[in-house]
């Protein structure tokens, strides 16, 4: 890895806490981990193709899909993949930086039911 482990949970930290308050208010059963890369299973899950990187991943139920019976269940996660992060920027601890950010965002995304169509369409991406 060209940064350090807790170097990017930092950054996935500061990610969070930079989000508005009233976003933050709802990711409180939100788990967040920084892994180095995903396992095949996790590509297959979430539907990308093998020779294809996965940055991230939300894995949980989307505030929109929850119901009134939605209590004392283990938190929703979100992955960050360190390794593919830093593979699809130039190795500066800036790029680096930044693709966790929107990462981090894209993937809470997820949380809040918003879909990888959705996000296109307000140009997330």
């Amino acid at each position: 890895m060209i940064v350090a482990l807790v170097q990017a949970e930092d950054w996935v930290a500061e990610a969070i806490a930079d989000l508005p308050a009233f976003l933050r208010q709802h990711i409180d059963n939100l788990d967040f981990q920084v892994r180095p890369w995903p396992t095949p299973a996790e590509k297959r899950a979430a539907g990308v193709p093998e020779h294809h990187d996965l940055l991230g991943l939300y894995r949980g139920i989307p505030l929109t899909q929850r119901t009134s019976g939605y209590n004392l269940v283990p938190p929703d996660i979100i992955f960050i993949f360190q390794g593919p992060i830093e593979a699809h920027t130039d190795g500066s601890p800036v790029a680096i930086r930044e693709l966790i950010r929107h990462t981090v965002w894209h993937e809470i995304a997820h949380h809040f039911g918003i879909s990888d169509d959705r996000l296109r369409e307000l140009g997330a991406y």
